[in-house]
């Protein structure tokens, strides 16, 4: 008694060498070159061939010896669990059975190993591209297209029954846009999608500009050199976007206290100087860059109609920013990401000694602030003489008067200031000159 696998289980048994040559069919009668497709294993099948006709077509099967035991079998869209036995003729080792016009599953049984396969007749699902338009129906985000001509879906079915779709592989391209953070623009490019197959309405992504929609294939005409292609009318854009940045121009100041607070990357101590930068697209008529208070926008502080522009923020608190924008009839819109931007309460701080020596350290007199937006300092010698003036937060005093080194002593310092919050400073007290080095300039020697 021989023992025969379950067809699920078929392929579970795999050969090699020539043995596996063996498991392929060959085809006679056929005169375009006929595409294989390996499908998943656990479709049980060994092989999916697609043939451009079957009138006339006889498959064929070399078994391992003359000898070999063989069987043909041949199932339709039930799957292999209602195969049914069909006459074959055979020579040596090769067996040959006529294939009819319908797809049809076969099961060959080599010596009890069963193989499994599927064959298409392409006559049965001809690809037919007439004329592509465009569809009505559109909005920001898809656009449909309406193929006037056929290219529906390919079936073919595993053993246990299952549909399974053989793609048709149709190529649609168009152009669209795409942003370039190297150019910091939109550039356009070419899109192709890949569709296994089409049934009258085609939806794809809205392109970013005026383009023209190209459909080709399939893959086995493709393949066979009678690939067929349409062209749509020129489709006028209406979808938008946009890519936005907001940077911040940093100070390099050793004695300013930067931070922010938390959640916001922007702001910290004013004056802040920010740059809003906005990428659009083609349909893009209307845009504006906008400032608030609140996070909701529903009193808008200030509006600017362009793409990029510069502000300086100086006032305490939080500030929201966004960027808008919209096509010529309304029916797209953009809205950004918002921007926090938050400004800091003012500090100011005096130390009240330094050495200009020269060692790198503490080699300057500077106050330590946050968010001063007007600055006053007079610095005094004890005599009343003015050894210099500072009108920036960030500057600094290294020691020298006239060019050269005052005397090691006590100075002092008058500040007014303002902070971005509205604070108001005067503050006044000691500079002590301590320690430098005796190879600097010769001591300035300060009016009597």
């Amino acid at each position: 008694m021989k023992f025969h696998l379950p067809i699920a289980l078929a392929t579970a048994l795999t050969v090699t060498g020539a043995a596996t040559a063996r498991a392929q069919l060959s085809f006679s009668g056929n005169p375009l070159p006929v595409i294989t497709d390996t499908p998943e294993a656990s479709t049980g099948l060994k092989a999916v061939y697609v043939l451009h006709d079957l009138l006339g077509v006889k498959a064929s099967y070399t078994a391992a010896s003359p000898s070999s035991q063989i069987t043909w079998k041949r199932f339709s869209q039930l799957g292999g669990g209602f195969a049914e036995e069909i006459p074959f003729t055979r020579q040596g080792n090769v067996s040959t059975v006529n294939l009819t016009s319908d797809d049809m599953g076969f099961i060959v049984e080599e010596d009890g190993r069963q193989t499994c396969y599927y064959v298409v007749n392409y006559a049965n699902h001809p690809c037919s591209l007439s004329a592509l338009d465009i569809a009505p129906e559109r909005d920001c985000t898809s656009t449909s297209l309406t193929l006037l001509g056929s290219a529906p879906r390919i079936n073919y079915y595993t053993v246990a029954g299952a549909a399974r779709e053989l793609s048709r592989e149709l190529l649609l391209e168009y152009n669209t846009l795409a942003y370039s953070a190297d150019r910091q623009s939109y550039l356009q490019q070419t899109t192709a999608l890949t569709l296994p197959s089409v049934n009258g309405a085609i939806h794809c992504p809205a392109p970013l500009c005026d383009t023209e929609f190209h459909l080709s294939g399939d893959r086995f005409l493709r393949q066979w050199g009678m690939e067929q292609s349409v062209a749509s009318p020129t489709f006028a854009t209406n979808a938008i976007d946009a890519t936005v940045s907001a940077t911040q121009q940093e100070r390099d100041v050793p004695n300013e206290q930067k931070n922010t607070s938390e959640g916001s990357a922007l702001g910290g101590s004013a004056p802040a100087e920010i740059t809003f930068l906005a990428a659009t697209t083609d349909a893009v008529v209307f845009r504006e860059w906008q400032l608030a208070r609140d996070d909701r926008f529903d009193l808008i502080d200030m509006r600017v109609n362009e793409d990029e522009f510069t502000h300086t923020f100086t006032e305490y608190g939080t500030t929201y920013a966004r960027f808008v924008c919209g096509n010529a009839d309304g029916s797209c819109d953009f809205t950004s990401e918002t921007y926090t931007i938050y400004i800091g309460d003012s500090r100011l701080e005096c130390p009240n000694a330094f050495s200009p020596n020269d060692d790198g350290v503490n080699d300057q007199w500077r106050v330590s602030y946050k968010s001063i937006t007007d600055f006053d300092c007079h610095i005094f010698n004890r005599w009343g003489q003015e050894m210099a003036h500072l009108t920036d937060p960030s500057q600094g005093w290294d020691g020298r008067y006239g060019g050269k080194t005052v005397p090691p002593g006590v100075y002092y310092y008058v500040i007014k200031a303002q902070g971005a919050d509205g604070k108001n400073y005067k503050l006044s007290g000691d500079i002590n000159i301590v320690g430098y080095s005796a190879g600097r300039n010769t001591p300035a020697t300060p009016a009597e």
